[in-house]
């Protein structure tokens, strides 16, 4: 007679907040629990029995978020929802002792470094592979994270703390994970890490960025590879030239400026001038034409007075990049900007921010209204009604542009297709499939 096990399978529901790095996070654990014990699922809504919060602990907004997500499933733990409630992630790597007497119903508190930790809270033996992935994302695009950590000084930043030093992933290693990915459906791959310019160093002591988009440009199936988070200071010039002569590479670029003011960029002890920095856009700009530039800026840094705020806004309007994000400053307990006087009121920031995104709708507009009559390589990412909403090269998911498309019969989830642009708004195009691809 044979037995079977009448072991029911916990259903398991991972909660993944702040930055896309945090997600990928959350696809190698999740790509680590046994299918035959756990029923899986990523940001559901509704009862289950464990919930695992992968948190942010970057700013305070982030915070906020983390805590309020935190006791919501505390509170649908004390209402017989969820069984257990479990805390992964940044805001717990750096505050566990502080928030586990605060909020002692959650049932386990484990660091952004500390994975081995949870698997052994659930009784899982993780395997090996690095690149066993639960994939979140829609199956044509992935994020590939190429190093942990950043070794930069940014006196305003906690990462360093939170994350350690730098630590590059071996290049065969991501290839074999891109190769994987491809075989899964990949088409897109979106390379990220706190410092993508920093990558190689602590391996070969030499930038080896070029050398790893030489190798995933071979990989079959994929496409489109997207690079994020550049540093500025010794952005390698070898990426541009790669990027400038093959097409698989996006002309597009994100590479956080923060500033361009001297003296804030001085106290951000970002290594860098605002100089240096139009230095590298006309670099890029030049070698890879009609580039997309993406960025971020921090308004309110201590010390930022109306003329640097003025020096800020104009910069953005004389380089037209392309996208942007602003943060309003926030103070990072054990960072060096902490022991700086912060004399700019959350009013004052919030304005500043405003002004700054308000130059930047109207920029992004113009330069939206220029792609009218053009045609583009659009990849459709979902379905919404009766259309199709897609991104071109210079378009990261969930950031930047979108392409809203006419239905079609060619058109096909996950697929590329080619659409004219009919109009556009500050943040979204409109077009129609004029070829398919």
């Amino acid at each position: 007679m044979q037995c079977y096990s009448l072991m029911r399978k916990k259903s398991l529901n991972f909660i993944t907040l702040g930055c896309s790095k945090n997600l990928v996070d959350s696809e190698r654990v999740l790509g680590q629990l046994p299918k035959s014990r756990f029923k899986i699922s990523h940001d559901a809504n509704g009862a289950a029995d464990i919930v695992v919060i992968n948190t942010c602990g970057f700013i305070n907004d982030a915070k906020q978020e983390s805590i309020d997500t935190i006791l919501e499933y505390v509170n649908a733990k004390k209402k017989g929802l969820v069984e257990q409630v479990l805390v992964f992630g940044c805001l717990s790597q750096r505050y566990t002792e502080d928030l586990s007497k605060e909020i002692p119903e959650v049932d386990g508190w484990f660091g952004a470094g500390e994975p081995e930790a949870l698997f052994a809270h659930l009784n899982v033996k993780p395997k090996s592979a690095c690149s066993k992935r639960f994939q979140t994302t829609p199956s044509h695009f992935a994020y590939l994270k190429i190093s942990e950590g950043c070794d930069r000084t940014c006196s305003f930043c906690a990462i360093p703390m939170i994350r350690g030093s730098y630590r590059s992933r071996t290049i065969e290693s991501l290839v074999e994970e891109a190769k994987t990915l491809a075989g899964n459906g990949v088409k897109e791959l979106l390379i990220i890490a706190q410092d993508i310019s920093y990558y190689g160093i602590d391996l070969e002591r030499k930038q080896l960025l070029a050398p790893l988009l030489e190798q995933l440009v071979e990989v079959d199936g994929i496409e489109w590879i997207r690079l994020h988070y550049g540093y500025p200071k010794n952005f390698p010039e070898a990426a541009i030239d790669l990027m400038a002569k093959h097409p698989k590479i996006c002309k597009y670029l994100d590479i956080p400026l923060q500033h361009a003011n001297n003296q804030i960029l001085s106290a951000m002890k970002r290594g860098h001038s605002k100089e240096e920095m139009l230095n590298l856009l006309a670099q890029l700009r030049q070698k890879v034409p009609n580039i997309a530039l993406r960025t971020t800026m921090l308004v309110g840094f201590p010390g930022e007075t109306q003329k640097e705020f003025d020096e800020l806004l104009q910069f953005v309007k004389d380089t037209r990049i392309d996208r942007l994000g602003v943060f309003t400053y926030s103070e990072e307990e054990g960072t060096q900007a902490a022991t700086l006087t912060d004399g700019v009121s959350e009013n004052e920031k919030q304005r500043r921010a405003d002004m700054l995104m308000e130059v930047q709708q109207e920029i992004s507009l113009e330069i939206n209204q220029q792609k009218i009559g053009k045609v583009f390589k659009v990849i459709i990412d979902r379905q919404e009604g009766n259309h199709f909403v897609g991104r071109t090269e210079y378009d990261s998911p969930e950031v930047d542009n979108e392409v809203i498309v006419e239905d079609h019969p060619n058109i096909t989830i996950g697929n590329f297709v080619q659409v004219k642009i009919t109009s556009a708004s500050e943040f979204e195009l409109f077009g129609k499939v004029v070829e398919s691809h």
